[in-house]
């Protein structure tokens, strides 16, 4: 075939072998373009190249990778927990553009809703401390690093982007950020060894699971200081907030059910202080609380159990639970609130679930081993899968519910943001 100014070739080209060809010939949308580009100045194609090219362009659908403005800027970030970095996905050309050192064990990440700025939870040593990365997504680099206290493992942002409330496991405190002035502004005492600290939509009330300490923490943001105490959490582990700032739902990973909180002042509790409005029985060892965007069910991955739980948000119903896969740890609703995907550890695959039907898609989607994170890019036409056993990346057409490609990452990733912008 002939070259495409260096950019396509197809088997049997210098430098590039049947097996390279297979792998990378649909790897990017920019191969589509130029594909496209190179039939329109062909007109004189033999019929059988004319059909291989209407093929070619028809799995370079419009609808798979959008046509970007020449200053869009997406990127996927991955935390390397085993090799202190990040890698860096470029979202627009399907590549991995970067990976950037950062500090030890990185274990969580998110990305700013008001500054193209990428935050880094590095866990630091089991008895030393840790530290926050700040990378610019514009240049994708470390613009500063902040001291934080013992094994920090998780971080939340306000809704303008302007602090971040991060979970100091070892400490048993949540340090408050100010992302501006680039310093710890505040620790506030929490329970045993938290593990995830939320900050609900209107900036009142930060609610903090205690992992040893079986609790749960509900702490007024303004004040800084503990509100109120819930017991008889075990193991609680993640924490979701209504959209409304009205209830809290936290799982409670070594037993088997859901704590729902009605927090103060609130349309589930007006005028009166935080209350423990249920405890909601699922399946063993749910790990993780996945709120679809309207709001109105929240679904449970039950690790042990093999299983998801539904639960309607607004009166604590748990509709039943559902086999998904084979140790669920992460659940990522659709924007349409129409599918759920669930990750499942221990094998290779991400299983899609109708939220409407009720019921599991087959087949499941083959993916890279022990996928623990997952996310949308902005168009939500692609779905992002993090394999820690095998240290990679999947990229997943969502239209088709079919692997795309496989992208290396470092060792043992464990988290991943995405953050979209355009440069001036």
């Amino acid at each position: 075939m002939q070259s495409l100014s260096g950019e396509l070739r197809g088997p049997g080209a210098p430098g590039l072998d049947l097996e390279t060809w297979d792998r990378t010939k649909l790897r990017a949308p920019s191969f589509c373009r130029l594909f496209g580009k190179w039939v329109g100045k062909h007109s004189s194609l033999p019929a059988l190249l004319v059909l291989l090219s209407l093929t070619t362009l028809t799995a370079c659908r419009k609808q798979d990778f959008p046509q970007y403005p020449a200053n869009y800027r997406e990127y996927a970030y991955v935390t390397n927990g085993g090799s202190g970095t990040v890698t860096v996905l470029d979202v627009v050309n399907i590549r991995i553009d970067r990976e950037i050192p950062v500090g030890l064990n990185p274990a969580a990440l998110i990305a700013s809703p008001s500054r193209n700025e990428v935050y880094v939870v590095n866990s630091g040593s089991e008895s030393g401390q840790g530290s926050l990365s700040v990378i610019e997504a514009e240049k994708n680099a470390v613009v500063a690093t902040i001291p934080l206290h013992r094994r920090p493992v998780s971080i939340d942002l306000d809704a303008t982007g302007a602090h971040a409330y991060i979970a100091n496991a070892g400490s048993n405190s949540i340090s408050v950020v100010d992302l501006k002035a680039r310093q710890e502004i505040a620790q506030i005492g929490a329970g045993e060894e938290p593990a995830a600290a939320r900050i609900a939509p209107d900036g009142r009330t930060l609610v903090v699971a205690n992992r040893r300490g079986n609790s749960v923490s509900v702490i007024d943001a303004a004040a800084r200081k503990v509100r109120a105490i819930f017991s008889n959490c075990p193991g609680a582990s993640d924490v979701t907030i209504l959209h409304d700032s009205s209830k809290a739902f936290i799982a409670c990973s070594a037993g088997h059910q859901v704590m729902a909180i009605a927090l103060a002042d609130s349309k589930f509790n007006p005028g009166q202080p935080d209350r423990l409005e249920s405890l909601l029985d699922v399946g063993r060892a749910p790990v993780q609380l996945a709120l679809k965007p309207d709001g109105g069910e929240l679904f449970v991955s039950n690790s042990a159990s093999d299983s998801i739980s539904e639960v309607v948000t607004s009166t604590d119903d748990v509709g039943g639970a559902y086999l998904i896969g084979d140790d669920p740890v992460r659940g990522l609703v659709s924007a349409d609130n129409a599918l759920l995907y669930v990750a499942n550890f221990r094998s290779q695959y991400v299983t899609a679930y109708s939220i409407e039907d009720g019921r599991r898609l087959a087949p499941s989607i083959h993916v890279g081993d022990g996928p623990v994170a997952l996310a949308f890019s902005g168009s939500g036409l692609l779905l992002f899968a993090v394999d820690n056993r095998s240290g990679d990346i999947a990229v997943v057409r969502t239209a088709t519910m079919s692997l795309f490609t496989l992208l290396p990452t470092n060792r043992s990733p464990n988290a991943i943001a995405v953050k979209a912008f355009k440069v001036q």
